[in-house]
């Protein structure tokens, strides 16, 4: 992990001269490599085949029933938490359904496929980005699909995090492109795979609120002021997954999202909060609360930034570490949840950190 950390340094401190061609073959080459290795260091895509066989073969409701209502699953045996009903949000659910229906080692094999594209996927929107902002595309582009969390934990252990965040930045660049409904309908999709979107919409939202009219002539969405088209475009996203997932699992998916929360109330050996606990005298639950009253004054301050025409991204990205650094359950694949974001931030200060995190992660889950 260290020697790769180091490698990864080395290729963001050269990645112009090192040239597109190179950068962009040592990461299709990485990403293939990792998504074709063995599940590695987490059995959560289990989980999410278990929860689909539930679903599809037991007719069980995965935000109603844990893996263990089944334990005669074939999937059952690798799963780590079996008492745990789906976190994960309806429209990720919906799409594993049809994996239900293969053996357990190819649909993991998906799954593990779905997450490498996700994350090639996801670096190029960020070098495309990146290219419009006037950020050299090339670094962007590893500094997301080249760092070894990502390729470890991400693709390795195949987190739909990645789809997560694969959509949530096809939602930045069509908001950038002032497309703003496909930005809507592209957000609601990611925060309905994985609730950890979500941390975008309130800057995307005062963006458009404060960015002045298109001129456009009024079209099938009505109006010319971007908020309303964003809201539109996400309002129709919402109406169409919302009656997929009622008519799915009723009103039980949003339990998912309730679970998602309820991570809060857990504590990770890696967390910020809880270090800081186990190092000093100050208490874990004191360290907790003071670390989510500083990111909530964060996110306040950075929306009330936003508002007076700060740059949205750059806050996003902030919002989104902060995030990583108030949370009392930090896991290495959440890094890829501010990364792409942190890379086209224009940011120096913030991209230093990132790369710091990453350090500080890179035994996270490593058994020794």
């Amino acid at each position: 992990m260290w020697a790769g950390f180091a490698a990864y340094l080395g290729v963001l401190w050269k990645a112009p001269r090192l040239g597109p061609r190179v950068v962009w073959g040592a990461i299709v080459v990485l990403v293939a490599g990792f998504a074709v290795a063995p599940v590695l260091l987490s059995h959560d895509v289990y989980s999410y085949v278990d929860y689909a066989r539930l679903g599809a073969r037991h007719g069980l409701d995965p935000y109603v029933h844990a893996p263990l209502t089944a334990p005669g699953d074939p999937a059952y045996a690798e799963v780590t938490w079996t008492e745990t009903t789906s976190a994960y949000g309806p429209l990720f659910t919906l799409l594993t359904y049809p994996l239900a229906w293969l053996p357990v080692g190819v649909a993991v094999a998906v799954l593990k496929a779905l997450a490498a594209l996700s994350v090639l996927g996801t670096a190029a929107l960020t070098a495309r980005i990146a290219a419009w902002r006037g950020i050299d595309p090339i670094r962007a582009a590893a500094f997301v699909a080249l760092n070894p969390l990502v390729l470890v934990h991400v693709v390795g252990g195949a987190h739909n995090d990645a789809l997560t965040m694969l959509l949530a930045m096809l939602a930045v660049a069509a908001i950038l492109r002032r497309r703003e409904p496909a930005g809507g309908a592209a957000l609601v999709a990611a925060i309905a795979t994985k609730l950890s979107a979500a941390s975008i919409a309130p800057f995307a939202l005062v963006a458009t609120a404060t960015s002045p009219p298109t001129g456009r002539k009024p079209d099938r969405w009505g109006g010319f002021r971007p908020v309303g088209r964003l809201l539109l475009g996400a309002l129709g996203a919402a109406l169409a997954l919302g009656a997929a997932a009622y008519l799915a699992f009723g009103w039980d998916w949003l339990h998912g999202f309730g679970l998602a929360g309820e991570n809060q109330s857990r504590t990770s050996h890696m967390s910020i909060p809880i270090t800081v606990a186990r190092l000093t005298p100050l208490g874990a639950e004191g360290v907790r609360l003071a670390a989510a009253f500083l990111f909530a004054a964060l996110v306040i301050y950075l929306l009330v930034w936003t508002a007076r025409g700060g740059d949205w991204v750059r806050a996003s990205a902030w919002a989104a570490f902060g995030l990583l650094l108030a949370s009392a359950w930090l896991l290495p694949w959440y890094l890829v949840w501010p990364l792409p974001l942190v890379a086209i931030s224009r940011d120096r200060p913030l991209q230093l950190l990132t790369l710091a995190l990453t350090a500080y992660q890179l035994g996270a889950r490593i058994p020794l």
